[in-house]
């Protein structure tokens, strides 16, 4: 990892100086580099699990959608249109987000992966720097435990995907159950900014605040359930898809003629594997084993929603009333995005950008004017990096990620013109095979592994909606090879030639209401 664990922390000198405090001696295995001669900044994540990058008032994608603190984060701040995470699943994009790298890299590549035991959190650097940190809610990265992870001052968390009605919260090692009316959102939100009012005002502050919603079964507070009940639906253009030359169903809402003779894919076809899980419990016509009606399903998340729109207002009216907007850095983000029937689908895992693409908002008063979107290609890899130079560090060597902070001035800086995505085969969810892509400015392409069936590439300029299929249009072939050969140079270039494996004993369902939903 290229930390020389003989190295001792750097004391930090004329920043530290000016907060009366230096780096602690006991956790001298983290060498830190100041790059900035600033003091250090508060810094707040918030990260919500399963929130889809379009599914916020600002965007328009669903009109009657309010989110009115999400919209003050992007018109106060900056919104990233572009943010993808490196797998689209919840263990791994957390793994990727805590320690910069990608999932081959960390290896915590599914739900079920452990922690290899050899990963450094972000957090952890804070702490050498002298920062107070802590943790509220979900964890499940590399297991189901609830226990204290490294680079956490306080901590509160739940055992696996948890419950969003009477949660049982580790706090500090001690557990405390709720009664059933207590709303894990608003729990979790109460407590940090409970830490906020109680932190030493003398040090500055990193606060990861990670939510349970909007995951399914989504389970809205009981303040917003059915208060969207009587919305309309909004379908998307490849709900339908893939029933080839048949036209759309009346209630789909779907207008518009054909591309070719009837078929809404264009000239080449839709991968097998789509249409096969259209008919599993992760597509559009057997979702969720028929437990649950789409309409329920969409107006559920939505609901689910507005208690994490609700707690970013919390946690903006405490940094407003204590005087701390200004010098605090704040960060929303989606652990990975959500489908709600594109290519009749639901769920993730998928690189098609519903799954693949989360919200991104970053508000930072003192430094960052806001209002404008930064349409840079940015992924989770970034987020370590990000908050380490905000405390005034440099980012170790070996993270893969970079910090964003150079493209919040909105000038003209060098920055990457492509991301890359992998995803691993499950046992436990063997709808989706394992697949590699690559997504430039304009161009997507997806390599599909260890299945007979068709690759993929869109250009994402014209067809948004990933609906016209191009991998075997003449035109594209010379691109289409040259990036089918970056995917395999970033896996090389990055020790990615091995699936990582894990020696992991997986539950056998038989009943389907007994397995996991993560």
């Amino acid at each position: 990892m290229n930390i020389n664990p003989m190295v001792k922390p750097l004391c930090l000198g004329a920043i530290l100086a000016t907060l009366n405090y230096c780096a602690p001696q006991e956790s001298n295995e983290l060498a830190l580099r100041v790059i900035s001669e600033t003091p250090p900044e508060n810094v707040i994540y918030i990260l919500s699990d399963d929130h889809r990058y379009d599914f916020m008032g600002f965007t328009g994608k669903v009109p009657w959608l309010e989110t009115p603190n999400l919209d003050r984060l992007a018109a106060e701040g900056a919104y990233f249109p572009n943010a993808y995470v490196t797998t689209a699943l919840c263990s791994p994009s957390r793994a990727s987000i805590l320690t910069g790298l990608y999932s081959h890299s960390h290896t915590v590549v599914d739900n079920a992966a452990p922690d290899p035991g050899n990963l450094t959190y972000f957090p952890e650097y804070l702490q050498v720097a002298g920062y107070q940190t802590s943790f509220f809610g979900k964890w499940h990265m590399g297991n189901h435990s609830d226990s204290p992870q490294p680079g956490f001052d306080h901590w509160e968390s739940f055992r696996g995907q948890g419950v969003y009605y009477g949660p049982t919260l580790n706090i500090n090692g001690k557990r405390t159950t709720y009664d059933e009316q207590t709303y894990i959102t608003d729990l979790l939100t109460d407590h940090a900014v409970d830490w906020l009012e109680k932190r030493d005002p003398d040090k500055p502050f990193f606060l990861f605040l990670s939510h349970k919603a909007v995951h399914s079964q989504f389970q809205p507070a009981q303040r917003h359930l059915d208060i969207h009940k009587d919305e309309p639906i909004v379908f998307p253009d490849s709900f339908n898809t893939p029933q080839y030359g048949e036209p759309p169903l009346p209630s789909s809402g779907i207008t518009g003629e054909p591309l070719r003779g009837g078929n809404y894919y264009g000239q080449n076809r839709l991968p097998d594997w789509v249409k096969a899980q259209r008919e599993s419990w992760h597509g559009v016509d057997y979702m969720y084993h028929g437990d649950i009606s789409f309409d329920e399903f969409f107006h559920r998340y939505t609901e689910t929603l507005i208690g994490i729109d609700d707690s970013v207002g919390a946690v903006l009216d405490y940094l407003d009333s204590s005087g701390l907007a200004e010098e605090t850095l704040i960060i929303y983000m989606g652990d990975n995005g959500f489908s709600f029937g594109e290519h009749g689908l639901i769920d993730k895992r998928h690189f098609y950008e519903e799954s693949a693409k989360v919200p991104l908002l970053i508000r930072w008063p003192e430094k960052l004017m806001g209002g404008q979107p930064i349409n840079k290609l940015v992924q989770n890899i970034d987020i370590a990096p990000t908050v380490l130079a905000a405390a005034g560090l440099e980012a170790p060597a070996h993270m893969q990620g970079a910090s964003v902070l150079p493209l919040l001035s909105r000038n003209e800086t060098v920055w990457r013109d492509r991301i890359f995505y992998e995803y691993y085969w499950e046992m436990d969810f063997p709808q989706t095979p394992t697949m590699f892509g690559v997504r430039t400015e304009r161009y997507k392409y997806i390599r599909y592994h260890g299945i007979w069936d068709t690759n993929e590439f869109y250009d994402l300029l014209k067809d948004p909606s990933e609906t016209n299929n191009l991998i075997g249009a003449s035109e594209h072939q010379e691109l289409i090879s040259d990036l089918a050969t970056q995917i395999y140079e970033w896996l090389e270039d990055t020790g990615g030639m091995q699936i990582p494996l894990k020696n992991v004993v997986r539950p056998k369902f038989g009943d389907h209401r007994n397995q996991s939903v993560l």
